[in-house]
């Protein structure tokens, strides 16, 4: 079995963790219809169109 040949300090284990927790801004993009903001691969929830066609009725 692996033994470490130095004790790591607290703070490097750590911040080595903490890559796995940071937090990421969620990604945006335009709709081509109407240009508002929205995410990427998803309906537009001003108009309702995904990929060139209507994907649900919006009133």
């Amino acid at each position: 079995m692996a033994v470490p040949k130095k004790k790591r300090s607290k703070a490097r284990g750590r911040t080595s963790r903490s890559i796995n927790m940071r937090l990421h801004t969620p990604a945006k993009s335009t709709c081509p219809r109407c240009g508002t903001v929205k995410k990427p691969h998803v309906v537009c929830s001003n108009c309702g169109w995904y990929k060139g066609r209507v994907a649900y009725a919006v009133k």
